[in-house]
């Protein structure tokens, strides 16, 4: 009879807590792995909401992140929490998603102690090291030293093998958060008391398209977040848009957004929305402008185009797709493109209908299968 294989799954955020979960419901499932989750809290509130919802009981909660850490002092610390619980598990392989601190520090720790590492969403590349930063140069890391690399398109495999990755540690599984957005969709229709966090404000906002924005990258900090700040105003000055924009919580940008847009009548600031509501947000938005990544994978599964409020993207199939375009920081580039996809119904049609590049929503089960061997 083949061994069981002890799997830990490292994850830290609200991103990567989306994307591992159709994974770890499966490994969970399957009598081929035992398998064991440890988060770091480095997204707290917002990732135990995705816990929640997915009713995933972490084996380890770090607990690691404190007021004003650094990105140095945050990486230590991830260091040696990691590093102890993987004394304490002796995992066969250890599974880290995308490009933050706790996937970097992850995964290091693992190679550290001659574990496998197996990468969610590998391959994504910019080719800037300060777009986004500091997550191309964490997930560069990882890419030297992963056993599996599963690739979420045919250009991050390349980008991996461009890089000298061994082909043969290279797969193209399709983006897990496809999976998660079918999951979602389907028990919020089963039981719709779980996304009614927008209710008052689609009853405000009747009769209005929907402009839907995130925005929390920290190369936008200080002089991009009042630019996007001053194209959100221009934007909500049309009488037939409304603005919904759940505001993330770092105080970089929760001051700039608060004291330029609080108030106005056609602008919503929430507070952040969990992921059914999320999905809701994506479901009722004429249009996404957004500096996140996951967005410009989820955006264009409902047929939504994203408006990329970046200079670089490290996912570029979705703008050679024609589901994303790039438009910078510029608040004059992107009021122009939000405008064109509001008063143009050829240039909306052609975005909004574009193949999504980024899977079929059967990726965790293929990393499930080759995790197996």
């Amino acid at each position: 009879m083949a061994k069981t294989l002890k799997i830990l799954t490292v994850f830290g955020t609200r991103p990567e807590a989306i994307k591992m979960f159709p994974l770890i419901h499966l490994l969970q499932e399957d009598q081929r792995f035992d398998s064991r989750v440890c988060v770091s809290g480095q997204h707290r509130g917002m990732l135990d909401q995705v816990l929640e919802i997915a009713g995933i009981e972490p084996h380890h909660d770090l607990d690691l992140m404190q007021p004003g850490q650094t990105l140095d002092a945050l990486t230590a610390r991830l260091l040696e929490g990691i590093g102890n619980v993987l004394d304490e598990e002796r995992p066969d392989w250890v599974v880290v998603q995308g490009d933050t601190a706790t996937a970097m520090c992850g995964g290091l720790a693992a190679y550290y102690r001659k574990i496998p590492v197996a990468h969610v969403e590998a391959g994504l590349r910019s080719g800037d090291i300060h777009h986004p930063w500091p997550e191309e140069v964490n997930r560069k890391i990882i890419g030297t030293f992963a056993a599996l690399n599963f690739a979420p398109t045919e250009t991050s495999a390349k980008s991996l093998t461009t890089e000298n990755v061994d082909p043969a540690k290279v797969h193209v599984t399709g983006n897990t958060v496809i999976d998660a957005l079918h999951w979602i969709t389907e028990k919020v229709a089963a039981e719709p008391a779980l996304a009614t966090a927008l209710s008052e404000v689609e009853k405000r906002f009747a009769g209005k398209r929907i402009i839907g924005v995130t925005s929390h990258r920290r190369e936008n900090f200080g002089d991009g977040m009042d630019a996007i700040a001053d194209a959100i105003g221009r934007l909500a000055d049309r009488d037939d848009v409304a603005i919904i924009f759940p505001v993330h919580l770092n105080p970089n940008v929760r001051s700039v957004m608060n004291e330029r847009l609080a108030g106005r009548d056609n602008i919503a600031l929430l507070e952040p929305l969990d992921y059914p509501n999320f999905a809701r947000l994506l479901d009722i938005s004429s249009i996404m402008l957004t500096d996140s990544g996951g967005v410009q994978e989820e955006a264009p599964a409902l047929g939504k185009p994203v408006l990329v409020m970046r200079e670089t993207t490290e996912r570029p199939e979705g703008v050679e797709a024609g589901t994303a375009k790039l438009v910078g920081t510029d608040a004059d580039r992107i009021v122009e493109e939000a405008s064109l996809l509001l008063d143009d119904q050829e240039a909306y049609s052609a975005m909004a209908r574009s193949h999504n590049p980024f899977g079929d929503g059967k990726a965790a089960q293929r990393i499930v299968d080759l995790l197996a061997g």
